[in-house]
């Protein structure tokens, strides 16, 4: 299986472990790209349609696309009061519409699963002149050394290849993401911003969580549930619960007028 399609087999405990964007971030997008209600905006890889509701509550004409069928049906109910808001089960790869539509184009923590070629190049021709591209994702930190030591010797044992820097550090500034961005000929310099914040998890709650990311989900379950049971009694040992620290990182910028 495709590694972005895992996400569907999960997509209510994906709901309800994934933390949510700051507000600021729907705020400042709404703001750099100088949207009115009316405006129409295409959201790439939705998920169950957390940062969707971010931008539904304020009046947006939303299409929100996903490739996952389960996770548009999550969406669906969870943005059931906003008839502004339809979906598209479709990857952006394969999705097809009227160039220049779009007054912004959002990807929450799903544009590293876009094809390298395409992500910027598509975009830009979907976007109304002068149209926005914003592009962001939650990275969580390095937790305190009481954890990261004994959270560093159970991945040693059961999933070395995990132990690495996550796969959200592709939305840092120094991650490939942000220099792609800058060295494009289709939009303008881009505006950074990072929202700090903290989570606190349980064992239960952080476990859950990381059985919504994909690389776990690809792990042969043996070996998954292995991992997940001792970093639960790791949580646990300590109290069974403990604050992850997360940066939010934001990227806006205009398509190019030589677009």
């Amino acid at each position: 299986m495709e590694q972005r399609f895992t996400f569907d087999g999960v997509a209510k405990l994906y709901d309800s472990a994934r933390p949510l964007y700051p507000d600021a971030l729907f705020t400042d997008t709404i703001e750099f790209a100088g949207l009115e209600p009316s405006d129409r905006m295409l959201e790439i890889g939705c998920g169950t349609g957390q940062a969707t509701e971010g931008f539904a509550r304020q009046g947006l004409s939303i299409l929100a696309t996903d490739p996952g069928e389960g996770l548009i049906a999550v969406a669906r109910e969870r943005l059931a009061k906003f008839p502004q808001v339809r979906f598209a089960q479709t990857t952006f790869e394969a999705w097809s519409a009227e160039q220049g539509g779009f007054k912004l184009i959002a990807a929450a923590q799903s544009f590293h699963w876009v094809a390298q070629e395409l992500r910027l190049a598509k975009s830009a021709a979907l976007l109304a002149p002068r149209g926005a591209l914003a592009v962001f994702g939650s990275v969580p930190m390095p937790p305190e050394p009481k954890f990261a030591e004994r959270f560093a010797d159970i991945y040693a044992r059961h999933a070395p290849q995990l132990s690495g820097p996550p796969v959200e550090s592709w939305y840092l500034p120094d991650g490939p993401f942000a220099e792609q961005l800058r060295q494009s000929d289709q939009f303008e310099a881009p505006t950074e911003h990072c929202y700090r914040w903290s989570r606190s998890h349980t064992a239960q709650g952080y476990t859950d969580l990381l059985r919504t990311l994909s690389s776990y989900r690809l792990l042969p379950e043996g070996r998954k549930e292995a991992l997940l049971a001792e970093l639960a009694d790791a949580i646990a040992a300590q109290g069974d619960v403990f604050e992850l620290h997360y940066e939010t990182h934001l990227y806006l910028a205009r398509r190019s007028n030589e677009t």
